[in-house]
């Protein structure tokens, strides 16, 4: 995919509009820089900021959010202030979320119906599954019409695609693992190949683009202010600024 044309479509009128600027992403970057020592911090300030995005397309109250990947609590404490039905859903039974009364189960293979969510949201999950496209699919499917996918992941190439192993994954997955190894005196949590993959920003737009059954409403970086998703366009490029590629998509 060498260009990629960007949805235009705004949200609904009436809706409140969520501020990205640079102050809202030097606060993100701040908390991300604490997601080690502060997880709470980090994950309860990326929390709210995803329902501010989602408030710009839809109510919340009374909606049912499933979280694919769901992890920690500050999701789920989020989302019942809002009101929503919020079932969190993680491989892991002894994540927060699904301890506290989720669904155990790979993201993959959603033991729901058709068509039985108004919202699904992942965060930070592709990266994590061996065949995005093949949960993609899935999280689509148990989409009601109108519903939204709201989807997003930290690219491979990104400064952060290696997560703890960072940067140091630029020079490759095997060599970032046995530096950080070296370093902290145990394997880091993500490993290449086995809790972490490479997916690029590329990947993702094309999955979107080309579905048959959702319709783009949104696609930027998560963390950067709004003048950034031109980035999308150049292609290379999209690969290292992107950081985190933000998806919002709409069941037909």
């Amino acid at each position: 995919m060498s260009a990629v044309r960007l949805p235009a479509a705004p949200p609904p009128p009436g809706r409140p509009r969520q501020r990205r600027d640079v102050l809202r992403s030097v606060r993100l970057f701040r908390s991300f820089l604490r997601e080690q020592s502060d997880p709470g911090d980090f994950y309860g300030t990326l929390a709210v900021d995803s329902i501010d995005t989602l408030r710009e397309w839809v109510d919340l109250r009374g909606r049912v959010v499933l979280d694919v990947g769901a992890g920690p609590g500050e999701f789920a404490a989020a989302f019942r202030a809002e009101g929503a039905r919020y079932v969190p859903v993680d491989h892991d039974r002894t994540v927060v979320s699904v301890r506290a009364g989720g669904v155990v189960a790979s993201a993959a293979a959603l033991p729901l119906a058709e068509g039985s969510a108004d919202i699904v949201f992942a965060s930070n999950l592709w990266e994590h599954v061996e065949d995005p496209r093949a949960v993609g699919d899935e999280m689509v499917r148990v989409l009601r019409p109108g519903g939204l996918l709201y989807l997003s992941y930290t690219n491979w190439l990104s400064p952060w695609g290696g997560h703890e192993t960072s940067p140091r994954h630029w020079l490759g997955g095997e060599r970032a693992v046995a530096s950080y190894t070296r370093r902290h005196g145990h394997p880091p949590k993500n490993r290449v190949g086995e809790t972490l993959f490479r997916v690029s920003v590329t990947e993702g737009l094309d999955w979107a683009l080309t579905h048959p059954d959702v319709e783009v409403l949104v696609a930027r970086p998560r963390y950067l202010p709004d003048a950034a998703r031109h980035v999308l366009r150049l292609p290379g490029v999209r690969e290292i600024l992107t950081w985190n590629l933000l998806l919002i998509l709409r069941r037909r």
